[in-house]
């Protein structure tokens, strides 16, 4: 290891824990798409984490990620659970797809002006690659109403004849775990202090039941997965949008000078690592030495 490498390790460890004493929780940095192969390692990491004798009972997630397998992100957040009571979410960058399912399962979402999720589209296998399984379903949908109105071209009548039905079975599927998945998740632990209704809501002060929460979180996951809303797999989604359109709470540290720059300077450091070693996927601690 070069002494440069062995100042940035060394660098990377204190902005970790400056960041765990802020926000009191143990940081982990998980950076890379989240599909099966990453599971073990991550179940080894956590379990380690877990079992320093400096652990505490929150667990704070950097995460950077273009997305990838909702039943994979499932495993992620039964593992973390299992050793954490409180999960907080922090997105620097952008955190795609499966990514953003994956926040919806912490107590908070922290982000700033720059910060981007995306609209939730887990991928599946299709034998070969990973594909996008709302973008599959929605052109197949297109060629169904097309040949409803009898527009359907020769080359598009070839297509729709040739289609997978097991391979459109898997795409309904994900989509219907990835809004189970949320639906779950956001009653459970985002809206887990929601008690009573705000200023805003004519309920002012009344309290919030589990219907209700069970409502806005099918409305939140029904909105995600609208790919006709947000026209684009790699739509990036600000905080402006998921706060007024989505009416999410975020925590926004855009103001926050000194828990900005821990966060920029720690994500800006473990980045540029990253990428200079060209590694597809990196998890960090403040174990890794």
């Amino acid at each position: 290891m070069s002494n440069f490498d062995k100042q940035l390790r060394e660098r990377l460890c204190q902005q970790t824990i400056a960041i765990e004493r802020e926000l009191d929780g143990d940081v982990i940095f998980f950076y890379g798409p989240i599909y099966p192969g990453v599971q073990v390692h991550f179940r080894e990491f956590i379990e380690k984490l877990h079992l320093d004798a400096d652990s505490r009972n929150r667990l704070i997630v950097f995460l950077n990620t273009p997305g990838g397998s909702a039943e994979t992100v499932e495993k992620l957040v039964e593992m973390i659970r299992f050793h954490y009571d409180e999960v907080f979410f922090v997105v620097p960058d952008e955190a795609m797809s499966a990514g953003t399912i994956f926040c919806m399962s912490g107590d908070r979402i922290y982000m700033d002006y720059t910060s981007s999720l995306g609209p939730i589209d887990p991928q599946v296998h299709n034998g070969k690659e990973w594909v996008p399984a709302l973008g599959y379903l929605d052109q197949v949908e297109k060629m169904i109403e097309r040949s409803a109105q009898g527009q359907l071209t020769d080359a598009e009548v070839l297509i729709l004849r040739n289609q997978d039905l097991a391979m459109l079975s898997r795409c309904e599927q994900a989509k219907n775990l990835t809004i189970t998945l949320m639906k779950r998740w956001l009653v459970d632990y985002k809206f887990k202090k929601w008690t009573v209704h705000s200023e805003t809501s004519i309920r002012n002060g009344q309290a919030v039941t589990i219907e209700e929460k069970t409502h806005r979180a099918e409305q939140i996951a029904t909105m995600l997965s609208d790919n006709k809303k947000w026209h684009s797999h790699g739509r990036m989604i600000g905080i402006s949008t998921l706060r007024t359109e989505l009416r999410l709470q975020i925590e926004d540290y855009s103001g926050s000078t000194m828990l900005r720059a821990l966060i920029t300077s720690y994500n800006d450091s473990i980045t540029d690592y990253i990428k200079r070693h060209e590694y597809r996927f990196f998890l960090h601690s403040r174990l890794f030495t």
